[in-house]
């Protein structure tokens, strides 16, 4: 791997990030997942799947 690759994945590596615990958003992650589980409960009961 030449120089100019490895500089070039190091730069797609960062470009393509989409977030983790090491963001720092580990609250608004919890606050979203549960809020999605919420949702999805809400809307079994009101359909009545289960």
């Amino acid at each position: 791997m030449t120089t100019e690759t490895a500089a070039l994945t190091a730069r797609a590596r960062g470009l393509v990030r989409t977030g983790g615990p090491k963001d720092g958003s580990s609250w608004l992650e919890h606050v979203l997942g549960w809020t999605l589980v919420v949702v999805v409960a809400m809307f079994v009961t009101q359909v009545g799947w289960l």
